[in-house]
């Protein structure tokens, strides 16, 4: 497989745990002050090699949240032995417990809809963004293993693409009208395009050091690709027949721009993580609007778009779904079924129905809301937890997901309404 660079100085050499980092930045203690114990000598080797300990003693969880954490930090490269894993989270839950996970609620309804899901081949690499593609494969990012993913529906096989730039992490993902598979990276900042034909990858780097945290694409109906950058709080336009990339900076400073939706004039929508704002911005002139919603707690992850070009979002900090329609102004939220810490994450409109994950429940949820009748229906996770991501409705009808932390993808075949 071959790699093409549109960067001749090479890849910037950022660690994939930046990301985390990113995530929980909290002021380091000094060992010392960490309690007694067998895991201590754990903690101090592990723990404080990427990090500072105040990630560990600023916090508290329950168990399987460390145990998530834990496992998830092993897959990114931490020393721990294998043994040595029930003696750091015997130690991590006697001293820093927090609350259990909320359990996943289950609501019967009218929609039947099963779900199946199938194992990646390489276990830790942070499945995420599934991709419908044109030619009937899906494809999905491993952003640890540092790989693109394809899986064959019809046969159930699997194969995975390198990427040549080392812990690139690679993140979202879309296709254009030839079928090829673009990419972005959340560590090494460059937009990827994959050709499934030859397998070959082209990489078209950021022109801009600031730009950081590449990470949701999508194509409008021109073909031109529009992105997030999360750590560098912009926003991008790319044009890929020359790979011109104009960037611009959004509004609100450590806004982490996420999740992106393409209305059916072409304006782009895009969620604001760090701060409790949705936005959009002019294909043309770059121009970005901020719209505050009601709630200074607000974090929002994903959204999607309804035929009626209205927003609907999950309130990840809430546990909340909600809509805005740009052309009132006017938000509506309604509580997820699984409660205040459901967290929803990953999320796709069919038709006016609108379908997401419950990442804070255990088991996970997928939910169904009927926006139509502003009722909820819900499905356990046959996976248990870890988090959906993001999903993607399939042209008939049903939808992808794929599960981070217990490195599968799966299929919510929707059957029939009852």
């Amino acid at each position: 497989m071959n790699t093409l660079e549109h960067n001749p100085s090479g890849a910037r050499k950022v660690l994939l745990l930046s990301a985390v980092i990113f995530y929980f930045t909290y002021p380091a203690r000094s060992q010392s002050n960490l309690p007694d114990g067998n895991g201590k000598p754990i903690v101090q080797r592990v723990c404080g090699q990427c990090h500072g300990l105040g990630f560990v003693t600023n916090r508290g969880m329950a168990r399987e949240d460390w145990d998530w954490t834990v496992n998830r930090m092993v897959g990114y490269g931490a020393p721990v032995k294998k043994d040595e894993v029930p003696v750091l989270l015997d130690y991590l839950e006697a001293n820093f417990p927090g609350p259990a996970r909320p359990k996943g609620v289950a609501i019967a309804g009218p929609v039947e809809a099963t779900i199946q899901e199938w194992k990646i081949p390489t276990i830790g690499s942070r499945v995420r963004d599934p991709l419908v593609a044109p030619d009937g494969y899906i494809y999905y990012a491993g952003q640890i293993s540092n790989v693109i993913g394809r899986f064959d529906p019809k046969t159930g096989e699997f194969k995975e693409y390198h990427l040549k730039t080392p812990k690139a992490g690679p993140h979202g993902m879309t296709a254009d009208k030839e079928g090829n598979v673009w990419f972005t990276t959340n560590s090494a900042n460059y937009i990827g395009k994959l050709d499934p034909k030859t397998g070959e990858i082209t990489e078209y780097h950021m022109p801009d050091p600031k730009a950081t945290g590449v990470h949701t694409p999508l194509f409008d109906k021109k073909g031109t690709l529009f992105f997030t950058l999360e750590t560098g709080s912009m926003v991008g336009r790319m044009n890929t027949k020359t790979g011109e990339i104009k960037l611009v900076s959004v509004p609100t400073p450590n806004a982490r721009p996420y999740g992106l939706v393409i209305n059916s004039k072409g304006i782009p929508f895009f969620a604001e993580f760090g701060t409790n704002k949705l936005a959009t911005f002019d294909p043309e002139t770059m121009e970005v609007k901020e719209f505050t919603m009601p709630n200074k707690d607000s974090g929002v992850r994903r959204i999607t778009i309804t035929p009626d070009d209205v927003i609907w979002y999950g309130d990840f900090n809430r546990g909340y779904v909600g809509r805005f329609d740009p052309k009132t102004g006017e938000f509506k939220e309604w509580p997820s079924p699984s409660g205040p810490r459901s967290a929803p994450y990953g999320m796709a409109a069919i038709e006016y129905s609108i379908w997401y994950n419950e990442s804070g429940a255990n088991p996970n949820t997928i939910v169904r809301f009927d926006t139509k009748t502003e009722k909820f229906q819900s499905w356990l996770l046959p996976s248990g937890g870890g988090s959906v991501r993001n999903m993607m409705a399939s042209p008939d009808g049903n939808l992808w997901i794929a599960n981070a932390g217990a490195d599968k993808i799966g299929k919510v075949e929707i059957k029939k309404a009852n």
